[in-house]
């Protein structure tokens, strides 16, 4: 009879090791799911806020402001060679537009004076085009003392 009684209770046993290891691997499930659930709505969160920004950037690209620029003609390094440009203005925040138009005197004379130092060789090919305008833009922002200018764009660009 012991033998029997002791056979009985290594049967139970093996019962209630199991039973803990179920409700140990129900737990760990369960902090599991809520893991994920509480991570899904911190991350969809963060997607809202993207789309607002991209919404409110495409609203800015909608109200592009450019403001152009008399046309310039201006002798260039090379003796005997000129350069007639006309230029427009991409401003990144449209209540500087009546700023700009106060400060085209200096935006000129930036202009005027970075084409008149370059020479025909360095400004004909594309490459040269790109670095003229990266110049020109960098000058310009100087000149308003802060960043106004997006981009510029040439739209005339004749050598002789």
């Amino acid at each position: 009879m012991a033998e029997e009684k002791q056979e009985e209770v290594s049967v139970e046993q093996p019962k209630k090791g199991k039973s803990k290891l179920f409700i140990i691997i129900g737990a760990v499930a369960v902090v599991l799911i809520a893991g994920g659930v509480a991570a899904f709505f911190m991350l969809s969160g963060g997607k809202d806020d993207k789309k607002e920004d991209a919404k409110h950037a495409e609203e800015e690209s909608a109200h592009t402001v450019l403001v152009p620029l008399d046309p310039f003609i201006v002798n260039l390094s090379d003796m005997g060679r000129f350069l007639k440009v006309t230029i427009n203005l991409e401003l990144k925040n449209t209540k500087e537009e009546e700023t700009v138009k106060q400060k085209t005197p200096l935006l000129r004379d930036a202009v005027i004076t970075l084409i008149s130092s370059k020479s025909a060789e360095s400004i004909s090919g594309p490459e040269g085009k790109i670095q003229l305008k990266d110049e020109l833009l960098f000058r310009l922002n100087q000149s308003m003392g802060k960043d106004a200018f997006k981009n510029l764009y040439f739209t005339d660009f004749v050598m002789q």
